[in-house]
């Protein structure tokens, strides 16, 4: 089930729901003087650097060869 941060406009407490996006739209209606958090942020947390494949590194470093003003370094 998705978590929603969601804030009181009238009151600004905040608080987290869990339920079903359908769920979640009914309490919207229901719930009028609620609105989605948007400071808590969007979601989706990613830690350090993804890691690229040696094949991707050999293809971004012949790009970089070719056109060496391109900054691919995060790349290869």
């Amino acid at each position: 089930m998705p978590t929603y941060p969601v804030k009181n406009t009238k009151t600004g407490e905040t608080k987290e729901i869990y339920m079903s996006m359908s769920e979640y739209d009914q309490w919207r209606k229901d719930n009028p003087d609620w609105e989605k958090d948007w400071s808590a942020g969007t979601g989706g947390v990613m830690y350090g650097l993804p890691k690229q494949s040696e094949g991707f590194k050999e293809v971004m470093s012949k790009v970089q060869a070719s056109h060496p003003r391109a900054n691919l370094s995060r790349y290869t």
